[in-house]
């Protein structure tokens, strides 16, 4: 496929379904995680313009910054620390309409408001990080980013 992007407008729940079969052919064929990690991020950001879109791989029993689309980020995160560590410790998506209502949330960002963070697993089964997703606008993720994340994250190698 042509490294083109077609953004859609519409509904939340149209653009991800413009989406998923973009991605689906930009990772097909492509084992390398790291470049799927990255193509992903770059397409969910063009898509719908999140403030901060990334993937935190977890490494010597932390999450460390991986591939990501926006402003500088948190380096290194605990397990349980902050939304990402907390997803990770819990195996849970986690949506937080508002990120300073959130305990021990991490403020890689003041401009960064909600957030959703998803584990990634391996086809295997085995969390190997999580996706973080933060916006600039209170309460911005729901159900629908949930259900069409946690299939685009299926289409992991």
């Amino acid at each position: 496929m042509a490294e083109d992007l077609v953004i859609a407008k519409g509904t939340k729940e149209s653009q991800y379904q413009s989406l998923l079969p973009q991605v689906e052919a930009l990772l097909e064929g492509e084992q390398d995680l790291i470049a799927n990690l990255a193509n992903m991020a770059a397409a969910l950001k063009a898509q719908f313009n999140f403030f901060w879109v990334g993937f935190y791989l977890i490494k010597n029993n932390e999450l460390v910054l991986g591939p990501f689309q926006g402003p500088v980020a948190c380096t290194r995160i605990q397990m349980g620390k902050g939304v990402c560590g907390t997803a990770w410790k819990e195996n849970r998506v986690l949506i937080i309409p508002d990120v300073d209502q959130f305990p021990g949330h991490i403020a890689c960002s003041s401009y960064s408001k909600s957030e959703i963070v998803l584990p990634v697993r391996r086809q295997g089964g085995d969390v190997i990080g999580v996706l973080d997703i933060d916006s600039e606008r209170l309460a911005d993720f729901d159900e629908i980013d949930e259900r069409y994340l946690i299939q685009l994250l299926a289409l992991l190698p």
